[in-house]
């Protein structure tokens, strides 16, 4: 008599193809709902998308463009970053405009989904949104890419003052200590 094993493993075999299938029909529309943010993030026209086992993704458009939401944001061709639940950072390819300048986003966040409030980091600051705002995917109107040397520029500016007033508080400690 012939042993079960063998169709076990392929009637496992063929479900596990049947399942990796499905999962590459997905869309990145679905990915990022499945982490718990809006599928609106990511414009239409993503022509491709790639997702490894840590988290990090590639999205593929069929060419640079600008959506609007609350704020103009830019797309460039390829948008990467990590994908955790909640969460996009490492985030490369999108930029926000707010009062005429362009800032890249760097993380994009969904603290606690019932505040009905994202999050979007610059370097600086984080600017939030309207969660419902993102709710299903926009258009996107060919552009080429922003200017980001002047908000690079504030963004860099604002770090060094920053370290610099941190430091002057940490030398004016230590000043304070030794005296001691």
């Amino acid at each position: 008599m012939l042993s079960p094993l063998p169709a076990i493993f392929i009637f496992l075999l063929i479900t596990s193809m049947a399942d990796a299938g499905e999962a590459s029909e997905s869309s990145i529309y679905d990915v990022l709902k499945l982490n718990g943010l809006p599928m609106g993030l990511l414009p239409k026209g993503v022509t491709n998308f790639s997702l490894d086992d840590s988290g990090k993704f590639e999205v593929r458009l069929d060419r640079a463009c600008n959506a609007k939401f609350e704020n103009e944001l830019h797309y460039d061709m390829n948008v990467t970053g990590t994908l955790s639940y909640g969460q996009i950072d490492g985030l490369v390819g999108i930029s926000a405009q707010d009062l005429f300048l362009w800032f890249p986003v760097i993380e994009i966040r969904v603290d606690i989904p019932s505040s009905g409030l994202i999050y979007f980091d610059v370097g600086v600051v984080s600017k939030q949104y309207s969660l419902s705002s993102f709710e299903s995917p926009r258009d996107c109107l060919a552009a080429p890419g922003p200017d980001l040397r002047e908000g690079k520029r504030i963004v860099e500016s604002v770090s060094k003052i920053m370290s610099r007033k941190l430091r002057f508080e940490l030398d004016k400690d230590n000043l304070g200590r030794t005296s001691l």
